[in-house]
């Protein structure tokens, strides 16, 4: 094991904490003594009211005023098929502003250590599978989030270049579909988990006879809990050095500053509402509505170099799904 990057000393930003990958970084890191001020260690975590991320000199003067050492950027707009379809321009200027304003002002401020959490709508909707960090930009993205993947890889490729240039640690992680404590149920803008869930609960409560289901349900996905998410992270912030000749290289032998985070198995998104339905206790019929998009034909990311540096995910879907439908129940008394 690689010498640790970070330590429990350090002041620590987190950007979006109060989001569901942020809150799941947070309590991760709270887990493993972080933020601990008995060891001089502190987590920086200010609300959107007390920072605005989208204007740059009010991040400017944060950074001057609170002077972190280590950044882990988890703040996004974020949304399903539906809200990036709407809003296409909203997405791309607001996520672009976001990374800009967090990463330049990071790098000027000298801070030590940056993570930077992208997507793996990133990857084009045609890409082998499983799909491999150095297929990044070979051919076009998927039409229905082009505009938060086009945002994603240019905070990706900015923490890249400053690493080039300048010497800036800056690392990137590429996160599989998310789902867990904190999603966002909103009936149009969430994503297909949390959408899945908030159906067949009320389903399920309201004994309605059938759920209808966007698309055709044959497209594949990754799904990991955000907590395995958190887990990594933290991980690749204590060890990950993409300086170091063992670190993950890239087919071409190139150094990679970016890694696929998942759990290395996908399912159909008929087969993920099979189980929703069937944990949620819904005894009525499925209908697929193939007037809506499926998106991409499959999204399997290829884990295994994050594996070989020594980080796997723990938490299987079905123990996963149970867990975060039993929290909805609770916050929506169900």
């Amino acid at each position: 094991m690689q010498s640790k990057k970070i330590f429990l000393e350090d002041k620590i930003f987190i950007a979006g904490s109060r989001g569901m990958a942020g809150s799941a970084i947070y309590r991760k890191f709270k887990n493993y003594g972080y933020g601990d001020q008995k060891k001089g260690g502190c987590i920086l975590r200010p609300s959107k009211s007390e920072l605005n991320l989208l204007n740059f000199n009010e991040v400017e003067d944060w950074f001057q005023k609170n002077k972190p050492n280590v950044v882990v950027l988890a703040a996004a707009k974020v949304g399903g098929i539906f809200a990036n379809s709407k809003y296409p321009a909203t997405f791309l200027m607001e996520n672009i502003k976001i990374q800009t304003n967090l990463i330049e002002n990071a790098w000027k401020s000298g801070v030590r250590r940056l993570l930077f959490l992208g997507s793996s709508c990133i990857y084009p909707k045609y890409a082998t599978q499983p799909i491999k960090e150095e297929f990044l930009l070979e051919s076009a993205l998927e039409p229905t989030n082009e505009w938060y993947a086009i945002a994603k890889i240019s905070g990706l490729k900015l923490c890249q270049s400053l690493r080039k240039q300048y010497g800036f640690d800056a690392i990137s992680l590429m996160p599989t579909n998310l789902y867990g404590p904190g999603d966002n149920y909103h009936p149009q803008n969430s994503h297909v988990v949390a959408a899945l869930i908030r159906k067949f609960c009320e389903a399920t409560k309201n004994h309605y006879s059938n759920v209808v289901c966007w698309g055709t349900g044959s497209a594949r996905r990754e799904f990991m809990h955000v907590d395995d998410l958190g887990a990594a992270c933290l991980f690749a912030l204590e060890y990950w050095d993409p300086s170091l000749k063992d670190s993950p290289k890239s087919d071409s032998g190139e150094v990679l500053n970016w890694l696929n985070v998942g759990i290395g198995e996908d399912i159909t998104i008929k087969e993920l509402a099979i189980k929703i339905a069937e944990i949620s206790k819904f005894e009525g019929d499925l209908i697929w509505d193939s007037s809506k998009p499926d998106g991409t034909p499959q999204k399997l990311l290829n884990i295994e170099k994050i594996k070989k540096l020594g980080w796997n995910p723990t938490i299987k879907i079905d123990d996963g799904l149970k867990k975060v439908i039993n929290e909805y129940k609770k916050i929506t008394n169900f």
